[in-house]
């Protein structure tokens, strides 16, 4: 019996932890680039009158188009799976590019998400439509902004302006869609899980990095 316990340990049970971890989205190792070194955002201000910037920040990067507070369940379901987990690393921050006009929507949503959550790291900004356009379009996506100048993903920068995804043919994923929990809850949440990981193991390497995430 102890013979076979030995045999468990030393032989089986390497195996199926290495099973286990490369069975992960994309091995735990890295996640592929989908659009490299994007544009940072242009003199665009928040709420707050803040200017807000991609450098040196993970970010999840949305366009919520005119149609905010219609859309609004779906902040929520990205404040729920994913935000209210994480806000806590001081390097990431969730951005929504909003079009001119639309800043007393944008200022109901977030003042809904404040009566339970900690917002410090959601940030709603506001361009014109042409500049929200020219945006969206150097980002070299698949998918398309709708008529109103939105969508319902969402997309991870890592903190050199890479857009970050899946790159394989039978699981290609540029962008998240927040309608559905459960794909946040899934293959967002590990994606999202690989670039902690990412910076994580360069902190390791690297005793001079940040700390924050």
């Amino acid at each position: 019996m102890k013979k076979n316990i030995v045999l468990f340990v030393l032989f089986i049970l390497p195996i199926v932890a290495y099973l286990f971890f490369a069975s992960g989205v994309n091995g735990f190792t890295t996640l592929p680039v989908i659009t490299p070194k994007t544009a940072d955002f242009g003199n665009w201000k928040s709420l707050d009158d803040q200017k807000v910037s991609l450098n040196g920040k993970v970010t999840i990067l949305g366009f919520s188009g005119t149609e905010l507070l219609k859309n609004r369940g779906n902040f929520f379901n990205l404040n729920q799976k994913i935000y209210q987990r994480y806000h806590d690393f001081k390097d990431l921050q969730f951005v929504v590019i909003c079009p001119i006009g639309t800043e007393n929507d944008a200022k109901k949503v977030l003042d809904a998400l404040a009566a339970f959550t900690d917002v410090s790291q959601w940030h709603f900004i506001f361009a014109s439509p042409e500049e929200i356009n020219t945006y969206y379009a150097q980002l070299k996506l698949v998918g398309k902004l709708d008529n109103n100048l939105g969508t319902p993903n969402v997309y991870i920068l890592d903190k050199e302006r890479n857009l970050r995804g899946r790159k394989q043919k039978k699981e290609y994923k540029e962008g998240y869609n927040t309608f559905h929990p459960a794909e946040l809850s899934n293959e967002m949440l590990d994606d999202f899980k690989v670039i902690l990981y990412e910076y994580r193991a360069a902190l390791k390497k690297n005793h001079n990095a940040t700390r924050q995430i």
